[in-house]
């Protein structure tokens, strides 16, 4: 079996690829290169290959560079060194139209639609702004973040992307071998070690449990609530669904537009989300929270007018789509982590008559491939 594993090329770099990625290619097999830009010439280091027509690399030096290549503040920012960071050799608003690329990409390759959706840029710039890390410790007790696509603890001084001051002194500390820290800075800019914390968005404080989800990036939180509340309007008196709902973050808004006489049902697994999010909104009586897996609820709730979904990073899929859609809401607000998810999650709701009326997304993970959009189904 052909197996280029630890072979160095050099090889002309095209495209960016959904993944933090850049084509290349190399006597007719293609490698998706890391830490490369489209149209530089790179000697890269197979990482990664199963046999096929592809296989994975990382460039190790850059023999033409690329006008956007610039030097990556952080030096575990690199190849072997920490997996967190894809896009740190690359200018902050390089690093925005790559994503812009990407999500037009799969929406077009995917989802059958040509949109002009534009990667908008978050208040903070591309550094700082990680409110939220898990750490791992290695089988000595050092603490650190993974290497790319491997359990190997890079045993880092501090990250960049976390607030200042929020990393140093874990690192130098030991812990015991083999374990998880996660760490967060809270809305009042506390450190919490393991310990529950305080955010706030929607007008109101939320206190969370150790674990629960909250986004990581700062401005996150109230930009979405801003777009679900715009696209939702949810109709007085009317029901509405917040799907995998967390702490019912957006059932807050929700609940303001169905009021008193209307009803929102946040379907959430996680109880300990269920448990902040029934204290936090013990003043809404039209939210009720539903614990358990969504597939496993939604037959027993009644047909919605607007539909919130936040699913995790695999998306909705043929499933869950023909299981709301066939519910028969007006509109379905969708929170997507994902871009190739939302392309195929977009083709699935045009089959079943739901059209992608508006879509936008944000650069809440500078310095890496990842982006956070919302996309308006309208019936």
């Amino acid at each position: 079996m052909l197996d280029w594993t630890d072979r160095v090329l050099d090889v002309e770099v095209g495209a960016v690829a959904h993944g933090g990625h850049f084509v290349a290619r190399h006597e007719g097999r293609v490698l998706f290169v890391r830490h490369a830009l489209p149209g530089e010439r790179v000697r890269a280091v197979v990482t990664e290959d199963q046999g096929g027509s592809f296989c994975l690399a990382d460039a190790i030096s850059v023999l033409e560079a690329s006008p956007d290549r610039v030097q990556a503040p952080c030096t575990w920012a690199r190849a072997g060194g920490c997996g967190g960071c894809d896009f740190q050799h690359v200018a902050p608003a390089a690093q925005r139209e790559l994503k812009t690329t990407v999500l037009r990409e799969q929406l077009s390759r995917l989802g059958g639609v040509t949109s002009e959706v534009v990667v908008e840029e978050l208040p903070g710039g591309p550094l700082g702004w990680r409110q939220r890390i898990r750490l791992a410790v290695d089988a000595e007790g050092r603490a650190g973040l993974r290497a790319h696509h491997s359990h190997d603890v890079v045993p880092i001084a501090d990250c960049l992307l976390a607030p200042t001051g929020m990393l140093p002194d874990l690192l130098e500390r030991p812990w015991p071998p083999n374990g998880e820290i996660e760490v967060a800075v809270d809305g009042r800019g506390e450190r919490r070690l393991g310990e529950p914390s305080v955010q706030h968005a929607a007008g109101r404080d939320w206190l969370l449990s150790p674990g629960a989800f909250w986004q990581v990036h700062p401005d996150l939180a109230e930009t979405l609530v801003s777009v679900v509340g715009e696209w939702a309007r949810a109709p007085r008196g009317g029901v509405a669904w917040d799907l995998y709902g967390g702490v019912g973050l957006f059932a807050a808004v929700l609940a303001g537009q169905v009021g008193p006489e209307g009803s929102v049902t946040v379907v959430e697994s996680a109880h300990a989300a269920i448990h902040d999010g029934k204290r936090a909104l013990a003043d809404l009586p039209q939210v009720l929270f539903r614990a358990g897996r969504v597939e496993r609820v939604l037959a027993s709730l009644p047909d919605p007018a607007v539909v919130v979904a936040d699913p995790p990073r695999k998306g909705l899929g043929k499933q869950m789509v023909t299981e709301i859609c066939a519910r028969g809401p007006e509109r379905v607000v969708y929170v997507a982590c994902d871009p190739a998810a939302l392309g195929r999650d977009v083709k699935l709701f045009a089959e079943r008559g739901y059209a992608l009326a508006q879509v936008r997304s944000f650069d809440a993970f500078p310095m890496t491939h990842h982006m956070e959009s919302v996309a308006l189904f309208t019936r």
